[in-house]
């Protein structure tokens, strides 16, 4: 549209352009430096894509797991313990209740397997009451906390410094920054700060109410407000989140897997005890 400026014209592709997005435009048109803050939302994009990727691959592993335990046990389900079924019931003798319950629970089993991996986590994740009760218990598990805390304030600083170097003030600097925020108790601590600045009091203090923010980027936070280098301070708080994130992951990665394989030696015994519990319980009553 002729006349228009470039933040007007995104606005009208919410679909495309988020509010972050056109945030950060029209703050560089505002500052008149829109090819710089361009280039820095270029370095952030690339930046989001990066941490999406390793949380992707962090999850990748039991997901893949928990895929192909779902397709044993669909298999074992479907194909063996109904001709295990035939044959022991042939025999006249009696089930233990391991086996009697595989067989029983088929029709209810299967369809939960599906609808988990299709439909379940959708669903239930859309649902906001599940959401925060879920995003609550998150931020209490060891190890894991710290994952979404880092993973979470990894693109939040990241926001806040290109918002503030571009002009915006604090406020909106909180605000835009919020927008990356997806857990709802960080987010709802975050908001809480925004207002708290609104109201006088400065980044850190805030910030540090809110009891959310690792100590040492409060440190770094207030350094940078005492020292008039905000925006330095901010990069280099990014850049040990991103650290620290980089640790966390590689703790998790070794720590998930000795539970994958306790989880699927779990699956395998149940299902080996559901088969064979009926065919030694026959051995023991011929013998008897």
């Amino acid at each position: 549209i002729a006349g228009s400026t470039f933040s007007s014209v995104i606005e009208k592709y919410p679909q495309i352009f988020d509010k972050l997005y056109t945030g950060l435009v029209k703050a560089g048109e505002e500052s008149g430096e829109l090819d710089v803050t361009l280039e820095r939302i270029a370095g952030l994009l690339k930046k989001q894509d990066d941490l999406k990727s390793k949380v992707v691959g962090v999850m990748a592993y039991p997901c893949i797991i928990l895929f192909f335990a779902a397709v044993i046990v669909i298999v074992m389900l479907t194909f063996v313990f109904p001709k295990f079924s035939e044959m022991y019931g042939s025999m006249g003798a009696s089930l233990p209740w391991i086996t009697q319950t595989c067989i029983d629970v088929y029709w209810l089993i299967i369809p939960v397997i599906l609808g988990s991996f299709y439909y379940g986590p959708v669903l239930l994740f859309q649902w906001e009451p599940f959401k925060r009760e879920f995003d609550k218990f998150i931020l209490s598990v060891p190890l894991v906390k710290e994952f979404v805390k880092l993973a979470e304030f990894s693109n939040f600083i990241s926001v806040m410094l290109v918002a503030y170097e571009a002009g915006v003030p604090i406020v909106d600097c909180l605000f835009l920054a919020s927008y990356t925020i997806n857990n709802y108790g960080l987010k709802e601590a975050i908001n809480i700060s925004r207002i708290k600045v609104q109201q006088g009091q400065n980044l850190s203090a805030s910030l540090k109410n809110s009891a959310v923010m690792p100590p040492i980027i409060l440190f770094m936070v207030s350094t940078g407000e005492q020292s008039g280098k905000l925006g330095e301070m901010l990069s280099k708080a990014s850049e040990y989140i991103d650290n620290q994130l980089d640790r966390i992951i590689d703790m998790l990665t070794k720590f998930i897997e000795p539970i994958m394989l306790v989880f699927i030696g779990g699956v395998v015994l149940v299902l080996a005890l559901a088969l064979y519990l009926p065919l030694f319980q026959s051995y023991s009553n011929i013998g008897n």
